[in-house]
């Protein structure tokens, strides 16, 4: 059974996204061509919490998952296979040649697979700890998260003391986003958990791959880096994410360009670059609510409010939407945003600022132009080519090591993504599906987006 569904997952990929190979295969061509760049390192945790250590001498394939479920969702699972379907087959045909694929070449791409990320090329999971722990209404924790009082706080800082499983979400949702063996898995782990929600999440999660890696035959364990704030943590002034905050909040020209890269404008100064948490452990971009005030050109305070605000919705019940409960007023003084310190004034900058320092160099996108706004990556882009041209923020590559080429931009095509079998959503968890046949028969088919 495992190989045949490697091969039923290979053999489709290679037939309808053949070009995302190529495009892969010409860029690592040029990676392995271009002269040595200075060397950044990035910790990467792998599924037992131990720390690898890797440089930018590789090529990083960027995947995700998210902290706002412990179950692994149908979505992510696909963006996983995708991520190391580009690695793979991007390393095999960069040594081999490019030609028709035969049985012998999908053969020794699927023993490939079957082995953790190795070499050159590496996939790995960029995943964001400055979310909600209910996002998408879709955690079984929901009752416990709201009631502990951090429905509005960012994961990194959510504590699992007093979490437990909804009895009443469980009613509702079994077998549409969760099972009963996912749930009794989260609660194992809870038993054993003491050391914060994030930790708990990758555990649950990095179960349930090393699970599914032996049903389909395919290694899903990549590693996965945790940003922005567990990075902010580990950082100094003057580091990468601490002098970008810093050099974006120099003055209103450094924030007029920030937000017309983001496609903002400067005229309602509503748009906070990054989002400071408040004392009461609220750090939620979807409560928060801010102003920006000037004093001439020199960035003078930012008004920072925290309400009460809808999340988002799951696809099984649209209307059934959690809430980020925040009550809170302050303002952060412009001096203390343009010589930033994370450990004076924690706060989540936008992601089109802070995936600069990710160490991509290609990245898979889960349904750009249906299950995600073209905006976001459109804003990326802006702000990696300002960058690089020296017009937003300085010395990326000199001084921090940040290419300045735009990554290869990958996506799982919207009507072809994997969803559950009756329901048709794609958040459902990896466990409502009883046979993995039903995905992997659906085809991988995989789009390169444009830059711009």
């Amino acid at each position: 059974m495992s190989t045949s569904l490697s091969e039923i997952i290979v053999r489709d990929f290679v037939h309808s996204s053949w070009s995302c190979v190529e495009a892969v295969v010409k860029e690592l061509a040029q990676f392995k061509q271009a002269p040595p760049k200075k060397r950044r390192l990035f910790q990467l945790r792998n599924g037992r919490g131990d720390k690898t250590t890797l440089d930018n001498s590789h090529f990083f394939v960027r995947a995700s998952v998210e902290y706002s479920t412990p179950q692994v969702t149908v979505e992510e699972v696909q963006g996983i296979l995708a991520a190391r379907l580009l690695e793979v087959c991007g390393t095999y045909f960069l040594n081999y040649g490019m030609r028709k694929a035969d049985e012998r070449d999908l053969d020794q791409i699927c023993e490939m697979l079957g082995k953790p990320s190795q070499g050159t090329v590496v996939s790995f999971l960029l995943n964001t700890d400055d979310v909600e722990a209910d996002r998408y209404s879709a955690n079984p924790l929901r009752e416990s998260i709201a009631s502990s009082g951090q429905s509005a706080f960012p994961v990194a800082s959510v504590n699992t003391k007093d979490l437990k499983i909804d009895r009443a979400f469980m009613g509702k949702y079994d077998g549409a986003l969760i099972t009963k063996d996912e749930a009794d898995s989260i609660t194992r782990q809870l038993e054993k958990s003491s050391d914060g929600y994030v930790n708990l999440v990758d555990a649950v999660k990095y179960e349930q791959l090393r699970s599914l890696s032996q049903q389909l035959g395919i290694d899903l364990c990549v590693d996965s880096l945790r940003m922005p704030l567990e990075v902010l943590e580990r950082e100094t002034s003057g580091d990468l994410l601490h002098q970008l905050i810093s050099e974006v909040h120099t003055d209103f020209d450094s924030i007029e360009r920030a937000y017309s890269c983001m496609g903002r404008s400067i005229r309602s100064r509503t748009t906070l670059l990054t989002v400071p948490h408040s004392r009461k452990g609220y750090g939620s971009k979807r409560a928060a609510r801010g102003k920006i005030y000037f004093e001439g050109e020199k960035l003078k305070k930012v008004q920072v409010d925290y309400r009460t605000t809808p999340l988002y919705d799951n696809e099984v019940d649209p209307k059934d939407i959690s809430v980020a409960v925040a009550d809170d007023s302050f303002t952060v003084e412009g001096d203390r945003l343009a010589h930033y310190s994370f450990r004076e004034t924690p706060s989540s900058p936008q992601f089109a600022l802070y995936s600069l320092a990710s160490p991509e160099n290609c990245a898979v996108w889960h349904g750009i132009g249906v299950f995600g706004a073209p905006s976001l990556l459109k804003s990326i882009v802006t702000v990696r080519l300002s960058c690089a041209q020296g017009s937003m923020v300085k010395d990326l590559e000199d001084k921090y090591g940040v290419s300045s080429r735009v990554p290869l931009n990958f996506n799982l095509v919207p009507k072809h993504m994997w969803a559950h079998p009756t329901r048709h959503n794609i958040d459902a968890s990896i466990g409502c599906v009883q046979n993995l046949s039903d995905l992997a028969n659906r085809g991988m088919r995989v789009e390169q987006l444009s830059n711009l």
